[in-house]
């Protein structure tokens, strides 16, 4: 059973950039990197809203580049997922699907996954550029002057719909319901919106698509249409459409810490407000597994470096930093 002083759980740009200030702080970190090495970025295409780069970048080059930028500082990364997670003992005990651990701290940036409709190929599209996408703001650029959808009834759907706004000809809101659960000021606001068009009382079956080549020559699928149907007669029909935005919620990748650290009621891990620090003295949570407002990957990447310094912080404190 290997020791550490810092352990990073996950890789997405929390957990790498809580990893890079780690290493620089000549901590040595250890990372697993879990079931989705890279987190949610890599199944996103073009990235044009992080800093630095102009010209934008593809998720998946994005995490290649921050996993490079913590190995050269030192950073030791394993592709091994834990299962277990002992914050009761001292040090703290990790059991992963390959061996044991223990760390004297623990930062954890597993994430949060987008929750899918359950028919398969929304997700499959979403990580092959088909026009399918969990996250307006990363993707809404994309589908200027086009007509597109958002699934969804809650706050976020509303929200991401008017976002969309900005640069769709027209959002189609469907629903499974006759009324949004959204806030009366979000719905206020969405149906003053000419472009936003309520689809009342459907579901979708399934994501039609078309082939396209690209300039490239390669043959993608893009979705052309969705297939709806009425939850209250059982028909079916089309909704011919070129983007779809699934705004049915996030998923904290939390199960793994119950009954050990205190969890708000949708499951996000809850810390002190201004920093990263738990309820568990030695371990810090950065990132989207505790961030249900912003959830983007520079408002991860700030929070994995704040996880980072209170990690180093608590480390000098206990003496356990050298």
């Amino acid at each position: 059973m290997s020791h550490h002083k810092v352990v990073v759980i996950g890789t997405g740009p929390a957990g790498y950039t809580a990893a890079l200030y780690a290493s620089r702080a000549n901590l040595a970190p250890l990372v697993f990197e879990g079931v989705q090495p890279g987190g949610q970025l890599t199944i996103t295409t073009e990235v044009e809203n992080f800093p630095g780069f102009r010209q934008g970048i593809q998720g998946p080059a994005l995490m290649d580049e921050m996993r490079e930028q913590v190995l050269r500082f030192g950073t030791t990364i394993k592709s091994e997922t834990v299962l277990k997670a002992d914050l009761q003992s001292r040090p703290f005990r990790l059991t992963t699907d390959k061996d044991e651990y223990t760390a004297d701290a623990v930062v954890i940036a597993t994430g949060a996954s987008a929750k899918w409709m359950g028919i398969g190929k929304d997700e499959v599209l979403s990580r092959s550029g088909g026009g399918v996408s969990a996250c307006a703001t990363c993707d809404g650029f994309f589908f200027r002057g086009k007509e597109i959808a958002v699934v969804g009834g809650g706050d976020t759907a509303v929200e991401e719909a008017v976002f969309l706004t900005k640069f769709a000809t027209k959002v189609h809101l469907i629903h499974r319901r006759d009324k949004l659960r959204a806030s009366k000021a979000m719905q206020e606001r969405a149906f003053k919106n000419e472009k936003i068009h309520p689809v009342w009382n459907k579901v979708v079956l399934d994501v039609l698509t078309s082939t396209h080549e690209t300039p490239m020559g390669e043959k993608v699928e893009k979705i052309r249409a969705l297939q709806l149907k009425d939850t209250v007669d059982g028909s079916v029909s089309e909704l011919p459409v070129e983007g779809l935005f699934v705004a049915i919620g996030h998923q904290p990748n939390t199960a793994l810490f119950e009954g050990q650290l205190p969890m708000d009621e949708t499951g996000y891990l809850q810390v002190e407000k201004g920093s990263s620090r738990t309820s568990i003295p030695g371990v810090f949570a950065c990132g989207d597994v505790q961030d249900h407002t912003y959830r983007q990957a520079i408002t991860a990447a700030g929070s994995g470096c704040m996880a980072a310094i209170d990690a180093e912080r608590w480390l000098a404190e206990q003496g356990l930093a050298e």
